[in-house]
């Protein structure tokens, strides 16, 4: 048996955040068992190392996260301080050995940190193989306004960063577009090879049922923060409601407090004055798929998207998708179930959410259209990124 690629889950092994990158290094660290070791660099043992049971049961855990930052305990940041003093070592003697010899190749699914980044050198020094990482989106540099300010800033030295690797595995091919064009206005000079290899997506629990019966539920699943513009979406329900028509609103995300607090009050305002408005903040798997399943259809009104996974999900799971058809987005919902939302102003959400609401037979036939979507699984997405992957050479 080949010896396994090193697999980076530095911030996901320390946080309990479910948002769409931390969901993607969840999915494909179960779709790589046996084929990868997950290993994290710790800041205050100042090395690379495979994670540690309580590492692992984080990534295990269905418990719903209260915010997005990895967290290290004391404990762990004072054994790591010890260790750092007493070791007398070469900083990747705590790698696994393989006595088929160095592993295959590095993964590094998340979007790391300068700590991380200026460690980087030293995973790939443990590997033969080719060194890869995913883009997830170039989010920041398009829609800086809609950004946490310490993202912008930071972002221009990620996208550098990621010339060190030999392939990078683009989610959609709006991101592998949007960063080649950095590096071409960057007038980078040599840069790896860059594919578009579309997310897999996990399957219902279940399969899709029936439309619930009674007062509709319109969902929509993301994090509260700008560019997911539940601005636009709560104004265009309030106008909806204020005429007398008869749904409930059901969000669930975790919340963005630099970007999302405005929405965030007009959600508690809108639920002070009696709307049928339901905000749960962040959800675990379970109470997920209960959401998809009381919906009648999805909402998904974000500006821009690296990917789509709530579009995604929705449409496995037989519930229509109201989304931009542009970008990312555009390239999930062109296959059917979706409605265009154009530039998903209020004006337009509020038409297209009456519309199916008053049109049964137009709601039937793009349930019809969702149910016969198919979508790529992990495993299937794990076989084509390791085969990839092993095309690749090593860039000196």
């Amino acid at each position: 048996m080949p010896p396994p690629l090193l697999l980076d889950l530095s911030h996901t092994s320390h946080t309990r955040a479910r948002t769409g990158v931390q969901r993607v290094c969840r999915s494909l660290r179960g779709a790589l068992a046996g084929q990868a070791v997950s290993v994290c660099f710790d800041p205050y043992e100042g090395l690379w190392r495979p994670l540690v049971p309580n590492e692992e049961r984080n990534l295990d855990s269905t418990d719903p996260a209260t915010g997005r930052g990895a967290q290290w305990s004391l404990a762990a940041s004072l054994r790591g301080r010890m260790r750092r003093l007493k070791r007398r070592q070469d900083p990747l003697a705590c790698l696994p050995p393989s006595p088929e010899g160095s592993p295959e190749g590095v993964l590094v699914p998340e979007i790391f940190s300068p700590v991380v980044a200026r460690a980087l050198p030293r995973l790939f020094a443990a590997s033969a193989g080719p060194r890869v990482a995913l883009f997830h989106d170039a989010i920041a540099l398009q829609f800086p306004e809609f950004t946490p300010r310490g993202t912008v800033a930071r972002f221009p030295a990620y996208l550098q960063e990621l010339l060190q690797f030999d392939g990078i595995a683009a989610v959609s091919e709006a991101s592998r577009e949007s960063l080649l064009e950095y590096w071409s206005w960057l007038g980078a000079k040599r840069v790896p090879e860059v594919v578009a290899l579309p997310l897999g997506i996990d399957p219902p629990a279940s399969p899709a049922g029936p439309r619930p019966e009674g007062v509709p539920t319109v969902l929509s699943v993301g994090s509260i923060e700008a560019r997911k513009n539940h601005l636009a979406l709560l104004t265009a329900c309030e106008a909806l409601w204020a005429r007398g028509l008869k749904f409930k609103l059901h969000l669930v995300g975790l919340a963005h407090l630099e970007t999302g607090g405005t929405a965030l009050k007009r959600i508690a305002a809108l639920r002070k004055a009696g709307r049928p408005l339901q905000y749960d903040g962040p959800a675990n798997e379970a109470s997920l798929e209960a959401a998809y399943r009381d919906a009648s259809f999805t909402v998904y009104p974000s500006l821009a998207e690296g990917f789509g996974l709530p579009v995604a999900e929705s449409l496995l799971r037989g519930k229509p998708c109201l989304c931009r058809m542009a970008g990312a987005l555009g390239e999930i919902a062109q296959g059917g179930g979706c409605v265009d939302l154009g530039e998903a102003g209020a004006p337009a959400l509020a038409r297209a959410i009456e519309g199916l609401l008053a049109s049964p037979p137009t709601l039937s036939a793009l349930e019809e259209a969702a149910r016969r979507r198919r979508f790529k699984a992990w495993p299937d997405y794990a076989r084509e990124l390791l085969a990839w992957m092993k095309s690749l050479r090593r860039n000196a």
